[in-house]
């Protein structure tokens, strides 16, 4: 008896392959819990409270609807402080377009990216609290191309974390 247990042939579960079985399962599990919380990580889209701002939402409306604009998206963007809010719409090639972004007016700082389809910046701009147009970032933009154009706004906010931003895009129609 004692020969067939040190027989190599016999004995077919080794050691390393008893722990192969729990070695799988673990990186299985690993797997799994990576894709889950790469999952979470999306970024939605969510509405918040533009009572603050409804005046200002009104007014800047009625000023470009007067100068022969239409409104194609407005919503409202539920946004955290020192995140962008990546935005994407279509733009047809040689329309004029108006994009305003109005901020919560505690925050100190509103920032407007927008890049084309190649990933190249077409605008930028900037505002602190303190300048003339406060919390609003407006500005006009002529595509080149007919596709579609990310535009990320953020704010900065030492006291709150979670921020309301609301976003308007317009187009000449005369």
């Amino acid at each position: 008896m004692q020969f067939y247990d040190r027989n190599p042939y016999i004995h077919t579960k080794t050691p390393e392959m008893r722990t192969c079985p729990c070695k799988l399962l673990i990186v299985l599990c690993m797997l799994l819990s990576c894709h889950i919380l790469r999952a979470q990580e999306v970024i939605k889209l969510e509405s918040c409270d533009t009572r603050p701002y409804q005046n200002q939402i009104d007014s800047l409306k009625r000023l470009f609807s007067a100068k022969g604009f239409i409104v194609l998206r407005e919503a409202s963007v539920a946004m955290q402080s020192e995140y962008e809010m990546p935005i994407v719409v279509p733009m047809s090639q040689g329309a004029l377009y108006e994009f305003v972004f109005i901020g919560d007016p505690t925050s100190r700082l509103y920032e407007v990216r927008m890049y084309d389809w190649d990933e190249k910046q077409v605008v930028y701009q900037k505002k602190l609290w303190g300048d003339v147009d406060g919390n609003i970032i407006s500005y006009s933009y002529v595509p080149q191309f007919t596709e579609y154009h990310m535009i990320k706004p953020v704010q900065v906010n030492k006291n709150k974390k979670k921020l309301c931003g609301y976003v308007i895009l317009l187009k000449k129609v005369n």
